[in-house]
C-alpha cells in the first residue's frame, strides 16, 4: 500500500543505495537540488505533499535503477518477506557479507528489503522471516570459511554466548558472539582469537540478529 511516509522514505533509500543524499539525488536527476528536502514534504498548511510521478521517473532513470527496485523500498519489509515466501516457498534470500554493508538491503530492524537478494534452498532451522549471508573472506576463520551460509534470524532474542551478525551505521557487517549487552553498550567476542573484543555504544549499531544455522 503506498502512504507518503513509505514513498519519501523509497526516495531516501534509493539515494543511500546508491551513496548519494536526497538533494544529491535530485541534482543527478535534473531536478532543483532542494526537491526532496524534509522541508518540501510538506504544504505550508501542514498537508502531506507527494513526490510528481516525472521526478519519480527521473531518478529511477538517473541511478539507472527500475520501478519494481523502487517498489521493494516502498513496500514495508514484512509484507515484502511474506510474498516472497509465497513464491519460493523453499528458499530463503540470500546476499554476502560484502553486499550487506550496502544501504538498501535491510530495513531498520535488520529485516530483508529492497532487491538484489539470490534464493537458495530452505533449511530446516529457518523460518518464513530468515535470510542468509554467505562469508566472504577469511576475516572469520577458523569458525567461518569463505563461502559458509549462516542463516539469520532478525527479531529474535538473543543473550549472552548467542552467535550473532551485526550491522552498525557505519556499514560494518560481522560474526561474532555476544559478550555483553546493556542499554548503552555492546561487547562482541571475535570468533578469530587473534582479534580483540569489540565495544560499541548501542546508537553505533543498527541492528543485531541471531545465527541459527550454518552450512558448515
Amino acid at each position: 500500500m503506498l502512504s507518503h511516509e513509505r514513498v519519501w522514505a523509497a526516495i531516501d533509500a534509493l539515494a543511500e543505495r546508491y551513496s548519494l543524499s536526497a538533494s544529491g539525488l535530485a541534482k543527478k536527476a535534473g531536478l532543483d537540488s532542494t526537491a526532496f528536502n524534509k522541508s518540501k514534504r510538506q504544504s505550508v498548511d501542514g498537508r502531506p505533499r507527494w513526490p510528481s510521478t516525472e521526478s519519480l521517473a527521473k531518478i529511477i532513470e538517473a541511478t539507472n535503477s527500475s520501478l519494481e527496485e523502487f517498489l521493494g523500498f516502498v513496500e514495508p519489509a514484512r509484507t515484502v518477506n511474506r510474498a516472497r515466501a509465497r513464491e519460493r516457498a523453499a528458499g530463503v534470500p540470500l546476499l554476502g557479507f560484502a553486499q550487506a554493508g550496502a544501504g538498501g538491503f535491510f530495513d531498520d530492524a535488520g529485516f530483508p528489503a529492497g532487491q538484489g537478494w539470490d534464493l537458495i534452498e530452505l533449511p530446516a532451522r529457518a523460518t518464513e522471516s530468515s535470510y542468509a549471508l554467505e562469508v566472504q573472506g577469511d576475516s572469520m576463520l577458523p569458525l567461518y570459511r569463505n563461502g559458509d551460509v549462516l542463516i539469520v534470524e532478525p527479531g529474535a532474542v538473543v543473550r549472552k554466548g548467542d552467535r550473532v551478525v551485526v550491522k552498525t551505521i557505519s556499514g560494518e557487517v560481522m560474526a561474532k558472539v555476544l559478550e555483553r549487552q546493556t542499554q548503552g553498550v555492546i561487547e562482541l567476542v571475535s570468533l578469530n582469537p587473534e582479534h580483540p573484543i569489540r565495544r560499541f555504544q548501542t546508537h553505533e549499531v543498527e541492528w543485531v540478529a541471531r545465527i541459527v544455522w550454518a552450512s558448515q
